[in-house]
């Protein structure tokens, strides 16, 4: 069973953030922690009728973002999290950013603190494409999802589908919903982890805690 997440935005969005934004309810609170200029928020705010704030380390994305209106302050996730209280907000929302972060198991624990759900979305760094490109270029490769060359990259902790997965058993993390995206926006609803890590591009993942 597939099902395709198409940009009927108009706005530029990334098919990633249509489809966190369909799966956060209506009226509540939201933090999108790395949430750049803020369309996410935005989406958010005037769609869903959120309470939606935002982190961003970038001072150019916070402007541009409390210039359109948006509450967003400027902070870093590695650090700014462990200020905020528990079940502070009904979401917490980290898009293509974990992967960026200095400590991402701590973020993520964090996130499931401050939230009561956590949502999380990667690049798959196990796809089919990367691997052909280590294996027979010898090279870091440059990607859609990953764009620019190893050193220039924000990222720093490369992982996997699995990697991730297996992180969430170690924390003690209940994984609600999760979708593998391939670059045309399809997912695979039903699939093991195995073809996931293999033809995803990228993933999003709905946490909570335990109990």
């Amino acid at each position: 069973m597939t099902v395709v997440i198409q940009n009927t935005a108009g706005n530029g969005a990334r098919i990633d953030l249509l489809l966190i934004a369909a799966m956060v309810e209506p009226n509540t609170r939201v933090l999108d922690v790395g949430c750049g200029e803020g369309l996410l928020l935005e989406m958010l705010r005037d769609e869903k009728n959120c309470d939606a704030r935002g982190i961003e380390l970038s001072r150019d994305g916070v402007s541009r973002g409390v210039a359109r209106g948006l509450a967003i302050i400027q902070g870093d996730a590695d650090t700014d999290l462990a200020d905020y209280p528990d079940d502070s907000f009904d979401y917490v929302i980290l898009s293509q950013t974990i992967q960026a972060t200095r400590n991402p198991r701590k973020v993520l624990e964090h996130m499931l603190r401050v939230g009561r759900r956590a949502i999380v979305s990667f690049p798959n760094f196990g796809h089919w494409r990367i691997r052909s490109h280590l294996m027979f270029k010898g090279g870091m490769p440059v990607t859609d999802n990953l764009p620019d060359a190893w050193y220039d990259t924000p990222n720093i902790h490369f992982c996997t589908i699995r990697d991730f997965v297996a992180l969430c058993d170690e924390i003690g993390a209940v994984m609600e919903r999760s979708v593998a995206l391939n670059a045309g926006g399809k997912a695979a609803l039903r699939a093991p982890w195995w073809f996931w890590n293999l033809f995803g591009e990228q993933a999003v993942f709905v946490l909570r805690r335990k109990g």
